[in-house]
């Protein structure tokens, strides 16, 4: 919703609701604190990676990097997801070589084929740790958003939080883009702010990498080409600023709604003689329909070294 990141008077007729909505989720959280709502406590070590905000926020590449730190440091980490945007007949939901965005969602398919490692996706996410605690060897599990699933509980709360846009006007839903109030950020472990640099936040930088093409085949795609462009992520404009900077000249950019589940009549609008370009989430989505000259561009997170040390560290702690 735009009006959540510009002044608009008009938001305060929602003010009713988002009391509402605060009331509600304050009680909820109290009543799982509390043992009234029961929550599943697993027997490995649980790292939530969640925003308190809607839109995408950075949580993917951050989880991606998380478990290949982890991989270095001899663990074996799995992840969980709801699988937003998916549907399955069926769940749990190991994610492999088989399965498409449109069941597991663009997320999962996405981590999986970067990292290769156990993804299971549930919409009830303490339902995929049985599954892994049951049926594969791993050592830690990574839950890919989920802070406020409360039925599952966790050993470290990791939120990532949008440099640019922050908190927009700081009210919940729906008159603003929180999920909860400021104060829960009191009660995490680690801030990350992707993008920036703020006090007692760990900041996270997305660098680009080399284009790669949607179709899997071998290619190259110089910055200084004209191309067009499209995302279906929380906030589009990040992606298009990303081709800017890498200095891509774009004819033309359109923004689909998150998770937008594409089709090939979605291309139609683009000049089939020019580059497209999309975000390595959308590409996991277009693979069995692309055309030679469609690319996407990866990007990995970078986080300071004192930070990495920290968080392995108190890893540790939690498995002794």
């Amino acid at each position: 919703m735009p009006f959540w990141y510009r002044p608009a008077t008009w938001a305060w007729l929602l003010f009713p609701l988002a009391l509402l909505f605060k009331i509600i989720s304050l009680c909820r959280r109290g009543l799982y604190r509390k043992g009234v709502f029961k929550s599943y406590k697993s027997n490995l070590p649980v790292i939530i990676v969640g925003n308190i905000s809607v839109g995408g926020n950075g949580k993917t590449p951050f989880v991606i990097w998380l478990c290949e730190k982890l991989i270095d440091a001899g663990h074996k980490p799995a992840v969980i997801s709801r699988g937003y945007g998916g549907k399955s007949s069926a769940y749990p939901l190991l994610v492999d070589e088989n399965i498409t965005g449109k069941e597991a969602g663009d997320e999962p398919l996405l981590i999986y084929k970067r990292l290769g490692i156990p993804v299971v996706v549930d919409p009830v996410r303490s339902n995929a740790v049985k599954y892994l605690e049951q049926h594969l060897p791993v050592d830690i599990i990574i839950s890919d958003d989920g802070l406020q699933h409360y039925a599952l509980q966790r050993d470290i709360e990791i939120v990532i939080i949008d440099g640019k846009r922050r908190f927009g006007n700081q009210h919940v839903m729906p008159m603003g883009p929180l999920r909860e109030t400021l104060s829960r950020l009191n009660s995490v472990d680690f801030l990350i702010n992707n993008g920036e640099q703020h006090a007692n936040e760990h900041t996270m930088l997305l660098k680009a990498q080399p284009c790669r093409r949607v179709d899997g085949h071998e290619g190259q795609l110089t910055a200084k080409d004209k191309v067009n462009a499209c995302a279906a992520i929380g906030f589009p404009a990040r992606f298009f600023d990303t081709l800017k900077q890498q200095q891509f000249e774009i004819l033309k950019a359109v923004g689909f709604n998150d998770h937008h589940a594409f089709v090939k009549d979605d291309f139609a609008q683009f000049d089939t003689s020019i580059p497209l370009l999309m975000t390595e989430k959308d590409a996991v989505k277009c693979t069995f329909f692309a055309q030679q000259n469609w690319w996407y561009l990866p990007v990995s997170a970078e986080l300071p070294a004192a930070f990495e040390q920290q968080l392995l560290s108190r890893i540790k702690d939690i498995q002794c």
